[in-house]
């Protein structure tokens, strides 16, 4: 490791990887050493387009990255039917692994990536990037007084675009043998995220899939819906799908207050966020409206999201080299946790929505 800075490398040119390197070029604590793809004339063009440093390596595989002794920790952004072999292969590599979402097809493989963190003692982080933004920190301070919010009841969280033609019939995200969970694994992901998130995620004691499911032609979920409730009475809901317009809201219901936003997923703004709390509302008289009015709280960002995550993975990954600190576990928990309810889900999908009982 060098003296300051953690260095990256990244297996694949993905999309969603042009994001992430301008988040590693941001962080002030992070840098961009390598790049491998399939064919080295895409990785380098890659790198040439997206600010990597004249010094970086460019190379033709993803096991060059892994090999490299000089890469501290890699970003994995592959197709996620490729995510054991890959992730398991850094950690073997000891290089800390942060991992693009949804992480695993299921619960089992995500153990075997995790036991293989664990076992050398690796940094693992899945980038779910809207968890590092300080508005997740100011809302849950509301969800957790008890004047203002009182116990949770309800969240309801929706996360649905429509990308068009294209994306339907060429993305990896609609092809079964790439990413099999479709729009349950890219959108619901956030959702359940969210709503784990509002439950200080206490997983639910059961999960029903609602029957309105759409698939394309290959059989690859393109919307769902499903019900989540714990033993206590808490219920929520969320909506996920490809094709239904850009919606990413989330709804938090207590007993003396509710919680709403528009833009969980990303920001509108990228350095400006908000979000809308009331307290003990109430119809005005004669029902012409509603008392307090919802406040509006703004919330500023000198470095976006994104990388705020690369920020503190890197300071985790820094941490455990030179300071010989265990890994943070939290990061792994809640992401099982939320892979335990994507399969939740699709097991009540699988069994003719029927309520399955969230595992352990």
């Amino acid at each position: 490791m060098s003296e300051n800075l953690v260095r990256f490398g990244i297996l694949g040119c993905a999309n969603i990887a042009r994001k992430v390197s301008r988040a590693i070029r941001l962080s002030r604590n992070a840098t961009l050493w390598a790049i491998g793809s399939r064919s080295i004339d895409k990785a380098a063009r890659f790198a040439a387009e997206n600010g990597f440093p004249a010094s970086a390596k460019v190379y033709g595989s993803y096991e060059a990255v892994l090999d490299d002794a000089d890469v501290d920790a890699v970003y994995v952004p592959l197709p996620t039917s490729l995510h054991v072999r890959w992730a398991v292969a850094a950690a073997e590599r000891r290089k800390h692994l942060l991992l693009e979402k949804p992480v695993a097809l299921n619960a089992a493989e995500l153990d075997t990536i995790l036991a293989a963190c664990e076992a050398n003692g690796v940094q693992y982080m899945d980038a779910t990037m809207w968890m590092h933004h300080p508005r997740t920190a100011r809302m849950r301070q509301f969800l957790d007084d008890p004047r203002r919010f009182g116990p949770l009841k309800s969240v309801h969280s929706i996360f649905c675009y429509n990308p068009g033609p294209e994306f339907h019939n060429n993305d990896i995200r609609v092809t079964p043998d790439l990413d099999a969970l479709g729009a349950l694994g890219d959108t619901g992901w956030y959702c359940i995220r969210a709503i784990l998130w509002a439950n200080d995620y206490q997983l639910p004691e059961k999960v029903t899939a609602l029957r309105e499911v759409k698939y394309n032609e290959a059989g690859v979920i393109l919307s769902c819906a499903a019900s989540l409730s714990w033993a206590d009475g808490k219920i929520s809901t969320f909506y996920c799908s490809f094709l239904t317009n850009l919606t990413m809201d989330i709804t938090c219901a207590g007993t003396d207050g509710n919680l709403r936003l528009h833009d969980f997923v990303i920001p509108f703004q990228e350095n400006l966020a908000h979000f809308y709390t009331t307290s003990e509302s109430r119809f005005a008289e004669l029902s012409l409206g509603v008392v307090p009015l919802p406040s509006e709280h703004a919330v500023t960002t000198e470095l976006p999201q994104e990388a705020l995550m690369v920020s503190e993975f890197a300071r985790l990954a820094a941490d455990i080299e030179r300071n010989g600190a265990k890994p943070e576990k939290k990061w792994p928990t809640i992401s099982r946790k939320t892979q335990l309810v994507v399969d939740a889900v699709r097991a009540s999908i699988e069994r003719g929505f029927e309520p399955v009982e969230v595992g352990n």
